[in-house]
Parts: structure tokens; C-alpha cells; sequence
């Protein structure tokens, strides 16, 4: 027990600062993936609703080859996803419903990259704070055991470093949280429009499906 101790006690005289430049890195990190997934996101983006009304327009005059042109031309992933199961229109709608679930669940498996990450980081940061500012107040009683109760710079140094470290902490989780919880509304809102057209394609087909049966 005693060399647990005394373990840590080394431990908590390392300071604070190596958990102030642990934040920094993840911060760096996790701005690169902000970055990054705006980038994406921007690059994959589309008049969704236009693409939804001239879909509608093609299918209506029964127009596949149209409509499958029209979502090649579109970046976004809504499209991509329609255009999986525009592919299997010939092996009727459960063809199309099954690939339109499995573009479904690649497309979110994209968006979704890196996402983790940055959850984990917006979560976990104050905590990795607070232990700098443990870690930095059992170093500052250190201290002042040392100096015999009195006040010195030293002392005043290592109370700074710790609460600098819970604050850094805080500083780091809050942009993450914040695009984490962004990006995840953007995701959500890609995949509903993705399940409007998707719809929108299985409606056509079971509708002539009815029509043929008549």
C-alpha cells in the first residue's frame, strides 16, 4: 500500500502540464476533423428537393433511364442511395427496398466517420481536465508542505496550472460536443430525404405493380 502511495504521489508531482498538452493535441485533432467533415458534408450537398420533384416527374412518365440519369448527375448521398435501388427497379420492390437499406447503412457508415472520435473527446475532455487540476492542487499541498505552510510563487504557479487545466478542458469540449451534435442533425436529416425518395421509387414501382394486376 505504502509503495501504491508512493507511486502516486510520484505520479501527481509530474504536474498538470502534461494533461494541458494532452487537450491541446486532442483539441488539434479534433478541429482537423471538423474541418474535414464540414469539407465532406459541403462537397455532398444538393438542391434535395428539386432532385425530389424531377424524380416524381420522371417516374410519372415512367421514365427509368431518366431518372437514373438525373441521380447520377447529383453528388449528394440521397441520391446515391435512390440510385442503388433504381438499379434493381427489373427485380421488383423488395429488390429495391433491400438495396436501398444497405446504401442506407453505408452512406451513415461514411457521414458518420471520425464521429466517434470527436464524441469521445467532447465527453471525456473536462474529465481529462480534471484530472490536471487533481493532479495539480496534490503538487501545490506538496508545495506548501514543503515551504512550511507559506505562501510562495511556487505554490501560486501550481494552483494556476490546475485550474488552468479543468478550463482548457472545458474549452476543448464544447466545439466538439457542439459539431458532434451538428454534424449527427445533418446526418439525420440526409438519411430522411433519403427515405422520401426511396419511397418515392417504391410507390412507382408497387403502383404499377397494382396497375399490371388490373
Amino acid at each position: 500500500m505504502i509503495d501504491i502511495q508512493e507511486r502516486l504521489t510520484a505520479f501527481a508531482m509530474l504536474g498538470a502540464t502534461w494533461v494541458m498538452w494532452l487537450l491541446i493535441i486532442l483539441s488539434i485533432i479534433g478541429v482537423a476533423i471538423i474541418f474535414e467533415r464540414i469539407y465532406y458534408f459541403f462537397a455532398s450537398r444538393d438542391d434535395v428537393r428539386a432532385l425530389q420533384e424531377d424524380l416524381r416527374l420522371l417516374l410519372a412518365k415512367n421514365d427509368i433511364p431518366g431518372a437514373r440519369e438525373r441521380l447520377s448527375q447529383s453528388k449528394s448521398f440521397q441520391a446515391r442511395i435512390v440510385y442503388s435501388g433504381i438499379e434493381v427497379v427489373a427485380d421488383g420492390p423488395e429488390a429495391v427496398e433491400e438495396r436501398l437499406a444497405g446504401e442506407t447503412a453505408i452512406a451513415r457508415t461514411q457521414m458518420e466517420r471520425n464521429l466517434g472520435f470527436l464524441g469521445t473527446v467532447g465527453n471525456n475532455a473536462p474529465f481529462v481536465g480534471l484530472l490536471g487540476t487533481v493532479i495539480g492542487v496534490i503538487k501545490a499541498f506538496h508545495v506548501l508542505d514543503e515551504s512550511a505552510g507559506k505562501v510562495t510563487s511556487g505554490l501560486m504557479t501550481e494552483i494556476g496550472e490546475a485550474l488552468v487545466a479543468t478550463a482548457i478542458g472545458l474549452l476543448v469540449a464544447l466545439p466538439a460536443v457542439a459539431f458532434f451534435n451538428y454534424f449527427q442533425r445533418l446526418i439525420r436529416y440526409r438519411l430522411t430525404w433519403a427515405d422520401a425518395l426511396g419511397r418515392d421509387l417504391l410507390a412507382y414501382l408497387k403502383g404499377g405493380e397494382r396497375d399490371g394486376a388490373e
